[in-house]
């Protein structure tokens, strides 16, 4: 089985983090985005990985390169033109075409491994594809599948309805095995021009392949996190610091507390601070004289004289505050 990885998008809910780096070299507990992702799929030995490029496209090759090029077999396609899902997948035709794949959306980090999918989508046996759901809460804002109860195949897809009459959201992990099928779709829709909101959906394109009689099911995702705007993402940093079980010793540690749990980098000075609990800090950062916690702190910043709570901070910053002088009399309530 091959691996798709659209990674090419610019990440325009998470600016101005975004501004300078791809949302998957987005720095969160521990490493950037992609680097969770990826790995997750060890267990899976995939055949290859295509992991598709577009904005800033070297500095997530890099990182790849450095951290997983030993790992796996890596393949990269530029997307020189976001065109949407559909087209991302569909430039990775001339390799992955005739191979079993699985589609994994690049600002997605789950709980569970790929492998466990992976199960869910063989105990589904008979069918030319298996598709991750998940009851959601707002499903206008999702990828939305209604289920034919007597069969347990998927009766409708919809992108981003108006009027949802599901609340199972798709959950972002395909599995297709009937992919010259996918791809030939793919290629009608995109010589016809056949876009939803200007871009080419690969929703659609499954939607078809149900109305050509192909039979498409679906497995259950118990908790995925969503990494692509400020709120969820330091959700989704709470939740794998939770899960980190090794703990840094790398970093330069003058008068200082730690709560844990945190994740901390290489060549990182805490002087005369407390950091945590939940606070990720990239290499190469100097945090002086601060409170710092439920945070995400990029690499080569310096932070001094500040408290800051459910705060993120880019890459090469300087962040600035300044010591107060207090003489309060009794019964005062002051707020900074």
């Amino acid at each position: 089985m091959k691996v798709i990885i659209p990674a090419a998008g610019t990440g325009t809910r998470l600016f101005p983090h975004t501004h300078t780096k791809p949302k998957p070299m987005v720095y969160i507990a521990g490493k950037p985005i992609i680097g969770h992702i990826l790995d997750r799929m060890t267990d899976l030995e995939p055949e290859e990985i295509v992991l598709i490029v577009g904005y800033y496209k070297e500095q997530l090759m890099s990182y790849v390169n450095e951290h997983y090029g030993k790992k796996f077999n890596i393949r990269y396609v530029e997307q020189e033109k976001r065109l949407g899902l559909g087209h991302s997948v569909y430039i990775t035709r001339e390799y992955v075409e005739g191979s079993d794949v699985m589609i994994a959306l690049g600002d997605m980090i789950f709980k569970a491994g790929y492998i466990d999918f992976y199960q869910k989508h063989i105990e589904n046996k008979k069918c030319s594809g298996s598709i991750g759901v998940k009851e959601v809460d707002e499903p206008r804002k999702y990828g939305i599948v209604e289920i034919e109860h007597t069969s347990y195949c998927i009766r409708k897809l919809e992108e981003k309805p108006e009027k949802p009459t599901s609340n199972l959201g798709i959950a972002g992990v395909y599995f297709i095995r009937d992919t010259e099928m996918l791809f030939n779709i793919l290629e009608r829709m995109i010589n016809n021009g056949k876009t939803t909101r200007g871009e080419y959906q690969l929703t659609d394109a499954l939607q078809e392949m149900i109305q050509c009689g192909l039979k498409l099911k679906t497995f259950e995702v118990s908790s995925w996190y969503d990494c692509g705007h400020a709120r969820s993402l330091l959700e989704t940093n709470q939740v794998l610091l939770n899960e980190k079980v090794d703990v840094d010793n790398t970093y330069e540690n003058e008068n200082s507390m730690i709560i844990h749990p945190v994740a901390i980098g290489k060549n990182v000075k805490i002087i005369n601070s407390v950091v945590g609990p939940y606070t990720s800090i990239s290499e190469g950062t100097i945090i002086r004289n601060s409170i710092i916690s439920d945070s995400v702190i990029g690499s080569r910043t310096e932070i001094s004289n500040m408290n800051l709570q459910t705060s993120i901070v880019g890459d090469d910053a300087n962040v600035f505050g300044k010591h107060n002088s207090l003489n309060i009399g009794d019964c005062s309530s002051i707020e900074f």
